[in-house]
């Protein structure tokens, strides 16, 4: 395990509107606020996109991605955390978990998912912490380094 502290800096407070793109709109609105580490704290309506739901082969690298399509309107809720890449664009990584009848399917929200109405996020930002993601050769993965 590798880490790095931080305090809590600013608190953001995000209405998504129907059609919003997670996780697009929340990494503009980051950029546009120079938050650089942050964590996200997401509930509210999905209704369309995709979620990665593991790698179709856990042996294999760089894993094949499983996507499940998100269609119709699911509930959500989600964590994730932001980090800059390497040209220090802030990056989400966030997993959430939508359900719809009684039926839930759990992912990264990385393809990007349509808002269904609203949803809402909390975000965190964390001052001080050195973070990055940075590409993975044997993953393909940008990975957060810390």
């Amino acid at each position: 395990m590798k880490a790095s502290e931080g305090k809590i800096g600013r608190v953001f407070v995000l209405r998504l509107e129907d059609g919003d793109v997670i996780p697009g709109c929340i990494e503009e609105f980051a950029a546009e606020k120079k938050i650089s580490v942050g964590q996200v704290i997401l509930v509210g309506g999905i209704g369309g996109g995709e979620v990665v739901s593991g790698p179709r082969r856990t042996d294999e690298m760089p894993p094949d991605p499983l996507l499940l399509p998100v269609d119709g309107a699911h509930e959500v809720v989600g964590a994730g955390v932001i980090a800059p890449d390497a040209q220090g664009k802030p990056v989400l990584h966030i997993h959430a978990s939508l359900g719809r009848a009684g039926k839930a399917t759990t992912g990264c929200l990385r393809p990007g998912v349509k808002t269904w109405l609203v949803a809402e996020a909390i975000i965190l930002e964390i001052t001080g912490a050195k973070a990055a993601r940075l590409p993975d050769k044997d993953s393909g993965f940008s990975l957060l380094e810390v």
